[in-house]
């Protein structure tokens, strides 16, 4: 058995989290719960001004660095190049993301070929810990080779570029935010600005057939609440399936009625805080 134990910890120690984080005291402990493996987990934090770096600095492993936001694109840049890990792979996380031991099982048990230099995962949403079978979150690569990846801007997120093949898990993260709505809304008035410019200036042909309907501004709202309730069954989700549904409906409202507006450019504040 101790051999075994040596033999799984290895395979971990070549992995280190990564996490950015902006007042995320409602969510970090959880995230970090379930990294208790790891030798060394990177936050990069935006100068919170709440709890959110005593949480951190309070597991033993956790090495905190602060830089002012920008984008995300650039932020996620600044983890994974100038951080100092040294691991062959990252595990990039949000801070309402939550690490399963079915999760890291199967971590234990990765033995990559050369070629594969990226895993994505698929996701369980969740509203204040009740799993939903409704979420729409969709799958992202999140364990990757440090030397093969970069970032970029996409919308009001970031997308990681991986070079080489990329593999499916299993094992399923969960999506668990717990912030307020309040923050959830003002969070959403900057992604749907920042959305909504990226919607306009693209060319039809390269969006999506999803984004495309969204350029229409009517479709998509209501198709979002029929199909979060009914198509994914969020009305058996109880309360928390309607909530989300509201969610999510409520974003595509703030997107279209954003794709309304003729502003031309994006204001510098949009990008100040996520």
């Amino acid at each position: 058995m101790a051999a075994r134990s040596r033999k799984l910890i290895t395979v971990l120690d070549q992995i280190t989290p990564l996490i950015l984080t902006y007042n995320e005291a409602p969510n970090i402990a959880r995230a970090l719960a379930g990294l208790s493996w790891a030798k060394e987990i990177v936050v990069v934090d935006s100068f919170s001004d709440d709890e959110t770096v005593e949480i951190a600095r309070s597991m033993p492993q956790v090495r905190v660095l602060q830089r002012a936001f920008d984008c995300h694109r650039n932020q996620w840049e600044f983890g994974l190049k100038e951080t100092g890990i040294s691991t062959p792979w990252v595990l990039a996380l949000d801070a309402d993301y939550v690490v399963t031991s079915e999760f890291v099982a199967e971590l234990e048990k990765l033995k990559p070929d050369p070629e594969i230099n990226g895993y994505r995962a698929n996701f369980i949403y969740c509203i204040n810990g009740k799993k939903l079978r409704s979420g729409i979150y969709p799958p992202v690569t999140v364990l990757y080779r440090r030397d093969a990846a970069s970032y970029s801007q996409d919308g009001h997120t970031q997308r990681v570029a991986v070079e080489g093949t990329i593999k499916d898990l299993r094992a399923a993260l969960l999506h668990d935010d717990r912030k307020s709505l309040r923050r959830w809304f003002n969070s959403q008035k900057r992604y749907t600005q920042l959305e909504a410019h990226k919607l306009r200036e693209a060319d039809p042909a390269e969006l999506n057939r999803v984004d495309r309907l969204r350029r229409w501004r009517v479709v998509v709202p209501p198709v979002m609440l029929v199909y979060c309730l009914l198509v994914r069954g969020g009305i058996f989700d109880g309360w928390a399936g309607f909530y989300y549904a509201f969610q999510r409906t409520t974003a595509e409202l703030m997107l279209a009625v954003n794709l309304g507006r003729r502003f031309t450019r994006i204001n510098a504040d949009v990008y100040s805080r996520y």
